[in-house]
């Protein structure tokens, strides 16, 4: 399967990209090869692969949740280059 540049103008047009005349012809020819790689994938036989829902059979493995304070108030501020009693002091940012 292959595509032209009208085609490929009117994908661009539809995903808001804009190349000029030289990258159109480097763009027509990465979108052939891919369509070419897509290809080839529908000539494999995968009639008795089951369809994958997750990448692995194992979900939601996570830890428990349990709140706590890794660092306190002090010991963040300990080694701030400035600071001001409570707070981080860092430049101004807006005018």
């Amino acid at each position: 399967m292959s595509t032209d540049l009208n085609t490929l103008r009117q994908l661009a047009h539809l995903s808001r990209l804009e190349f000029n005349e030289g990258n159109e012809q480097k763009m027509l020819a990465d979108l052939n090869e891919i369509l070419n790689w897509v290809d080839q994938l529908n000539a494999l036989d995968t009639s008795h692969v089951e369809p994958l829902v997750h990448l692995s059979r194992e979900l939601n493995v996570l830890r428990p949740d349990e709140p706590r304070n890794s660092v306190s108030h002090a010991e963040g501020l300990k080694n701030a280059p400035r600071k001001d009693s409570d707070y981080f002091r860092v430049p101004k940012v807006l005018e």
